[in-house]
């Protein structure tokens, strides 16, 4: 078999893995660990507290400092509600494409290097490389902050590290950071026909929505004058707004689910702060005048760094030298890849698919696109003797 041929086969092994991020994705975790043993690596298994999710890190190679790592995430996203043409968990091929839930986000990037593995192995003998499979990353880079956790304090970490995200195998020097909020507001329940008896958790639930629209827009102030990123200022998005039973019922609970993407140092602590001080200044004492028990609370469901491009970095050398990129891009979306960069690593983002398919009905993946991603590791190869 080819090594497309064994590529292939481990992605449709993996698709068939429903490894969405509420449910485990220790088979998928298994079935690579495996793999990477067979192929000589030293591989190490770290669960979560429950025991149901887990991260892989692995080593091939010499155990010295200065290795390259390949990082990607194990879990997807959900599937309910989007119209499929086929079983998003069994991979199907129709016109050059790779169907299934995950085939681009980032089941592909991963199967290509497990595959490629073996041969690998048989070239590292000078400089180690890192395979690292992380776990939740669709709710918070939960994964990756914990793998961070457990190698900070290792000697032998590597320097340069490509997160093969989908980028159409372009390379990305840089992107912002991702930082998400569940806010919850608690009222006081009552009837409909007097509103004024009430704590209406909804309606200051909308009046804290306007307040982010007005903070989305003083951001726009705030752009760093050479900010690289489009567009150029930090974003507020307002994703869900959750509350309510029935016409006649004033309702008690309800939440907002929000993110934040910042550019510039202080944004996130200068959103955050106004935000409070709303709160406390304004919000709170309505409502606790009428009912003492009302609250409002905030649950961080993750903050991610962006990354930051490095200037006349080597993981950016490397991945252009890799893939005949003549220079590194940008780009709107998250990944773990700051997280790594806070580790002292040198981190690019480069891998098959294209952003514009991950999260859809019907997600795929060009095998032309995994053919790059083959190539570009078929190249990495020699790097290591």
């Amino acid at each position: 078999m080819s090594e497309l041929d064994h590529t292939l086969e481990l992605l449709g092994d993996l698709v068939a893995c429903p490894t969405v991020s509420s449910e485990s994705n220790l088979a998928c975790i298994d079935m690579l660990a495996e793999r990477l043993e067979k192929a000589g690596a030293r591989v190490e298994v770290f669960k979560d507290e429950t025991g149901e999710k887990a991260n892989l890190y692995a080593s091939l190679g010499p155990d010295v400092k200065g290795g390259i790592l390949l990082s990607g995430h194990s879990d997807v996203v959900p599937v309910e509600g989007q119209d499929w043409s086929s079983d998003p968990f069994a991979m199907t091929e129709a016109n050059g494409r790779l169907h299934g839930r995950g085939t681009c986000d980032m089941k592909g990037f991963i199967a290509a290097c497990v595959a490629m593995a073996p041969q690998l192995a048989a070239q590292a003998s000078s400089r180690p490389l890192h395979f690292a499979f992380t776990h939740d990353e669709e709710v918070g880079c939960l994964g990756a902050k914990s793998l961070a956790d457990q190698l900070k304090n290792r000697e032998n970490l590597p320097s340069v590290a490509i997160i093969g995200e989908p980028t159409s195998m372009r390379v990305v020097e840089g992107h912002k950071g991702c930082c998400e909020y569940t806010t919850r507001f608690s009222g006081r329940s009552g009837h409909g026909s007097d509103p004024a008896a009430g704590v209406n958790a909804v309606e200051y639930a909308s009046r804290y929505i306007a307040r982010l629209m007005e903070l989305r827009e003083t951001l726009k102030a705030r752009t760093p004058p050479a900010s690289p990123f489009e567009p150029p200022w930090t974003t507020i998005n307002t994703g869900a707004l959750i509350g309510g039973h029935a016409h006649n019922v004033i309702p008690a609970q309800a939440e907002v689910q929000w993110e934040m993407r910042p550019v510039a140092e202080g944004d996130a602590s200068f959103v955050r702060g106004e935000l409070q001080r709303y709160i406390n200044e304004m919000l709170l004492p309505e409502m606790q005048a009428i009912a003492p028990e009302a609250a409002i609370w905030t649950e961080t469901v993750g903050e991610t760094p962006g990354l930051m491009p490095m200037s006349e970095g080597e993981a950016a050398a490397l991945a252009c030298a890799l893939t005949g990129s003549n220079g590194g891009a940008l780009v709107p979306f998250n990944t773990e890849a700051g997280i790594f960069q806070q580790l002292g690593i040198d981190v690019i983002v480069c891998g098959p698919g294209s952003i514009e398919q991950a999260h859809k009905p019907d997600e795929y993946l060009e095998i032309s696109q995994l053919q790059q991603c083959l190539a570009m590791l078929e190249r990495l190869g020699p790097r290591l003797a």
